[in-house]
């Protein structure tokens, strides 16, 4: 049973160990450029009003500035456009330093003397992503400050009445919040770009301020989205690269009907194309060169501030951020244009295909196709060059004369700007009035480039390749051969519309001829959320493609869709397989937060275990305990029938009756379109990563215990020299007024500091219980290897009997060294449950210790409303022992109450991890209870 004990969360573990590495390591290398500052950093300090900094005394507020702009502004006569950096969970004020140094550089390389004044906020660099009773504070610091950044342009003739807000992290998330404070003027703040920012949820739930601001946030936006209709929010992710916040949660919980709220990833923005870490979003030269193109496109010309025309902040953003074509949406499209050149420039079309280079010397050259001959057997058209420049290069001819064209229209407004050419696709049914296409390969600065266009049938170049099932494990592949040989090629992935779904993609070229060809590109297109990314590659090559979602389809819209972007004359296969590393990555990304939630059903279940075999044999091993912690037939089922029960009217009416909360559910997957806050995965997948997380949880309960018990070992021994050897069991015990003595100490530091330094202090005096009780079984294990044999065969009689049994046998005997090790084992399982509570208030421990030079309190505090009870369970279980816990009256509640408890963590904590503190104390206080009764 040991073996097969080991050989399950062995392989449980080396399934979490994969997964982990995936998700930490299974992506794209950084492809970011890092932007460089040309001249010393300086940030000079605002002086807000005493009001404010005596509230305040951590934040601040500076103006980032370089050399002789930096001079310039020294006495903060500003004359630029404000914008306001945030940062993020730990994040620091200077980390303004990549958009502000990048801004001044642009500002200098333009005429007319527009720049911006680039300001930063000093959050103190707060784990507010943990720790949620900060946020509301910082909300209320970013308001004063946005009202003292506008007192600095009171001299100008029109000075800013908003200002730009960049929030990187949990900056963003604070940025919308402003919106909630009853006197916050909307009009402030009508623009927000925000960078890898969690809108939907917390990362991780561990307190509940946390849930409650976004509580607060969420219902200001939903209930109050006609008012913020004008307010412009672009939500940034990272991608891959990003694994601690999920590019799903930068969706905005926000309708689709509202144009002003634009969605999408890193990998989709134009020019961009690269997935960026957490922190690497901040500085990614290429998503800062993109930011800073849309501020100056921002600026009205007439205030030389930032507009205030909603339609024109949304035409800027979704030209930078979305579709990079010649011209911005809105632009004039159907003015005419007259081509005039000489004869000699103008070729006509007759063949299929086009392919041309232009030569060294610059020339003018225009290419003519005839429409009139090819509408019935072609549906589109299709042109792309290499020439980067977005100026106008397709048009329509509505008027030949002779071999030119005298009246035209521009046709290039829907250019797609790729990495290595740009494409435009047109459809031949919407050129009614068009009678020919004019394609530009005109060089006159003598840039080469190349021209490539085509006559396609949309229908024969466009595939179905349905995708490998999930629980595959790579052993199916599904392929598709490209029959044709045209420039552009569509693959309908059937069936691929979930987050737990990977692939591994893998697209093959071969030409007949080597010559040199355009790169390909091979695009993903994700209809139902702006994820798309691309890869470029040579010709011929062996591309792999991670195939793998952000978002789930939340509605019956189109598949996800593999664009093509292919060399002529060549040959290409696709194949599609099931990656199992992928699916494990996948999991942990967007449930990994769960794992803890069955960390600590497992440990409960242990601890019951233990509780029934004292209760019957009075041994109580740990290992084995937390090794039959694992008891999916009795959590999920259960978790399972509840789900059911709740799907009843009857069910929910009791239910609601008693006014239990709602039962939490796996976290949402889908972009937040229709303000679903409890979205969840499909039912049949819900029911299969259930327990999937459960052994998940387990093996790190089970692995964790017996690193715990290690460690104890190990660190005993280097606390033994300080000891005198003891063969007592009470070693490490305190005595009742030493006990009392430190609950009302504890309790005055948890309500006059911080609750969680008296947790700690109280988790680390039962941990010096446990190394006693440790130096003692060590202690007595080798005085009895030294005693005498006929004081071992007095003691060898009562070994295995009950622990009342041997109370009265000799110190030194077998017997009194089992007891010694049955006390180890139950409070080993103890200290692993202490350590789960530990953790879960951790991140308000470090935000009081870091605060300690401003306050002495910490304000709010999560652990005020369970610190009481909790340090006296914690004192009263340093006392106990296995033969207190036999005699008790109250054993055989414990002993049952572990099961329903776990059943309940299982059901109510994966979206509220603190409330695991909770029915963890519920479970140990008639533990507790038991050294009395």
């Amino acid at each position: 049973m040991k073996i097969a004990t080991l050989a399950l969360y062995g392989f449980a573990v080396v399934l979490l160990a994969v997964g982990l590495r995936e998700l930490l390591t299974g992506f794209e290398e950084n492809r970011c450029s890092m932007t460089y500052m040309f001249e010393y950093p300086e940030y000079r300090r605002v002086a807000l009003p005493r009001r404010v900094a005596r509230l305040y005394p951590a934040y601040g507020l500076y103006l980032y500035g370089e050399g002789l702009y930096a001079q310039e502004t020294r006495a903060l006569k500003l004359a630029g456009a404000p914008v306001l950096f945030l940062p993020g969970n730990a994040g620091s004020y200077k980390q303004a330093r990549s958009l502000g140094s990048v801004a001044l550089r642009k500002a200098e390389s333009m005429e007319g003397g527009l720049h911006f004044n680039v300001f930063t906020v000093d959050f103190n660099e707060e784990l507010v992503a943990l720790y949620g009773g900060s946020l509301l504070k910082q909300t209320h610091f970013l308001h004063e400050s946005i009202k003292a950044i506008l007192r600095l342009y009171k001299h100008l003739r029109t000075p800013p009445q908003s200002v730009v807000v960049v929030g990187h992290s949990m900056g963003g998330v604070v940025a919308r919040a402003l919106y909630t404070l009853p006197r916050f003027n909307p009009n402030l703040v009508s623009l927000i770009i925000t960078q890898a920012s969690p809108h939907l949820a917390p990362v991780l739930s561990f307190d509940p301020y946390l849930l409650d601001f976004y509580s607060a946030v969420r219902q200001r936006w939903v209930n109050q989205a006609n008012k913020l209709r004008n307010v412009t929010v672009l939500s940034i992710g990272g991608g891959y690269r990003d694994y601690l916040v999920r590019s799903g949660l930068t969706s905005l919980p926000c309708s689709p009907k509202d144009p002003n709220k634009l969605s999408l990833v890193a990998t989709a923005v134009p020019r961009t194309w690269v997935s960026t870490d957490h922190l690497s979003i901040v500085w990614c030269k290429e998503l800062v060169l993109a930011t800073v193109r849309a501020f100056f496109d921002l600026i009205d010309p007439e205030t030389r501030q930032f507009t205030d025309n909603a339609e024109a902040r949304l035409s800027v953003l979704t030209h930078h951020f979305i579709r990079n074509p010649v011209r911005m949406l809105g632009d004039a499209q159907d003015q005419p244009v007259s081509i005039v050149d000489s004869p000699e420039t103008w070729s006509e079309v007759n063949t299929l295909r086009l392919a041309y280079s232009t030569p060294k010397e610059g020339q003018a050259k225009y290419f003519l196709f005839a429409l009139s001959s090819r509408r019935r057997a072609y549906s589109h058209f299709y042109c792309r060059s290499s020439d980067l420049e977005m100026s106008g290069w397709v048009f329509g001819c509505k008027h030949k004369s002779g071999s030119s064209c005298a009246h035209a229209v521009d046709l290039s407004l829907g250019t797609e700007l790729l990495s290595p050419y740009k494409v435009l696709v047109l459809t031949l049914a919407d050129l009614a009035a068009v009678t020919h296409l004019v394609v530009s390969a005109s060089n006159l600065n003598g840039k080469q480039f190349t021209v490539e266009c085509e006559w396609q049938r949309r229908a024969s170049q466009t595939l179905t390749l349905p995708v490998t099932h999930v629980l595959s494990s790579g052993l199916t592949v599904s392929e598709a051969t490209i029959p044709s040989s045209g420039l552009l090629h569509t693959i309908r992935l059937l069936h691929f519309h979930q987050v737990y779904q990977a692939f591994r993609i893998t697209v093959a070229s071969q030409c007949k001829a080597q010559k040199e060809r355009l790169p390909n590109v091979y695009v993903m297109t994700v209809p139902w959320f702006r994820e798309d990314s691309s890869t470029t590659v040579g010709v011929p090559s062996l591309t792999e493609i991670s195939g793998m979602l952000h978002t789930s389809r939340s509605d019956n819209s189109s598949d996800v869709l593999l664009q093509l972007h292919t060399a002529p004359n060549c040959q290409y296969r696709v194949s599609v397989r099931t990656s199992l590393p992928r699916v494990l990555g996948q999991i942990l990304r967007f449930y990994g937060a769960v794992v803890p939630v069955y960390t600590a059903v497992t440990l409960l279940l242990a601890c019951g275990g233990q509780l029934s075999s004292i209760l019957e044999s009075g041994v109580a091993p740990m290992s084995r305990a937390v090794g039959k912690g694992l008891q999916p037939h009795k959590i999920s089922l259960t978790v399972y029938i509840l789900h059911f029960l709740l799907s009843c009217s009857w069910f929910q009416e009791i239910w609601s009756l008693f006014h239990l909360p709602v039962i939490d559910v796996l976290p949402s997957t889908t972009p937040d379109l229709t303000f679903n806050q409890d979205a969840a995965p499909p039912e049949t997948w819900r029911h299969i990563v259930s327990p999937l997380l459960y052994v998940f949880g387990a093996a790190v309960a089970y692995w964790g215990s017996a690193l715990l018990r290690v460690a104890i070992r190990l660190f005993s021994l280097t606390l033994a020299p300080l000891h005198r050897p003891s063969v007592s069991r009470d070693c490490g015990t305190l005595r009742p007024r030493t006990q009392l003595l430190f609950v009302l100490g504890l309790a005055v530091i948890g309500g006059t500091s911080c609750s969680a330094l008296a947790m700690f202090t109280v988790f680390l005096l039962h941990l010096y219980r446990v190394l006693r009780l440790q130096m003692t079984e060590r202690s007595l294990s080798h005085m009895l290897n030294l005693a005498p044999q006929k004081h071992k065969e007095a003691g060898n009689g009562t070994v295995g009997r009950r622990s009342e049994e041997c109370n009265g046998a000799p110190l030194l005997s077998e017997c009194s060294l089992q007891n010694v090790r049955d006390d180890l084992q139950l409070h080993l399982c103890l200290s692993a449950l202490f350590t789960l509570p530990l953790v879960l208030n951790a991140p308000s421990l470090i935000h009081w210790s870091r605060n300690l030079r401003y306050s002495r309190q910490l304000d709010p505090d999560p652990c005020w409303p369970h610190i009481g009870p909790l340090i006296i369970v914690y004192m009263l279980l340093i006392n106990g022992n296995t033969f207190k816990l036999r005699n008790s009256k109250l054993l055989p509640l414990a002993s049952r109450l572990p099961l329903p408890l776990a059943v309940a963590v299982a059901t109510f904590c994966p979206l509220h991890l603190y409330r695991i503190t909770y029915f963890l104390l519920a479970a140990l206080a008639p533990l507790a209870l038991c050294g009395l009764l």
